[in-house]
């Protein structure tokens, strides 16, 4: 056994060969004293109730930090709030805008269920920052039908639809719906992006193009057809 001292409340041997007790030292009394917030472990910590030593203006500079001021457009409205600097595009649009139609899939950038425009581009809204879009211009599948009617804004009744959205609905191109909203947006982006490289969209094309958005039900075969019935449209018309 090795030298030292042994254990409190154990049993050791003595030179004689015979076990002797070894009694662990008394603890010292309990200290009747109350403990102060202000010093010691707590030292800097701020009271119940309070701000900290800073005050409420301590605490305010501290969400002027973590938080951000954004004006930027959403589906052609100006927009003005206030975001956490961690807050993704896809939770802003949803949380804070109450626009649900842009889906939540796999919140890695790998299904496409979130796809919003972005200045016009195609983008996965749970990859991009809210606080990167200020002065942007955001397009979610709520603001599509009106994005494609500017013109018959004063027309009554409710705003007809897009023109992907309609070729989706006379092809079938959904089951379960949930993907539908990141599957139309993208495929207006899509349509938009070979126009302007002046590439012509066949079946084969359009797949790979979409490739980005899953679709777990498997309506692919009709959400080509419907892509293609509108690329086969003037740009125009669409």
């Amino acid at each position: 056994m090795s030298s030292g001292s042994p254990v409190a409340g154990s049993s050791v041997y003595s030179s004689t060969g015979q076990p002797s007790a070894v009694t662990a030292p008394s603890p010292a009394p309990p200290s009747t004293a109350p403990r102060s917030h202000s010093s010691g472990d707590f030292a800097g910590c701020p009271a119940p109730g309070t701000h900290g030593r800073g005050g409420r203006g301590q605490d305010d500079r501290v969400e002027r930090q973590l938080t951000s001021d954004l004006t930027l457009c959403v589906n052609g409205h100006p927009t003005e709030l206030r975001v956490d600097n961690r807050t993704t595009l896809l939770d802003m649009l949803r949380e804070q805008l109450s626009l649900p139609g842009t889906k939540r899939g796999c919140d890695h950038g790998q299904c496409g269920a979130c796809t919003v425009l972005l200045d016009g581009r195609r983008v996965n809204s749970c990859l991009v920052l809210a606080v990167t879009c200020r002065d942007a211009a955001v397009t979610t599948v709520e603001g599509l039908s009106s994005r494609a009617s500017a013109q018959l804004a004063a027309a009554q009744g409710p705003p007809p639809l897009h023109p992907v959205q309609e070729a989706f609905v006379a092809h079938d191109a959904l089951q379960c719906g949930f993907c539908t909203p990141g599957q139309v947006c993208s495929a207006v982006g899509m349509l938009e992006e070979a126009a302007a490289e002046g590439v012509t969209l066949d079946a084969s094309e359009i797949r790979e193009r979409m490739s980005g958005n899953l679709c777990r039900c498997g309506a692919y075969v009709n959400i080509v057809a419907a892509i293609e019935e509108v690329a086969a449209q003037p740009v125009g018309a669409r």
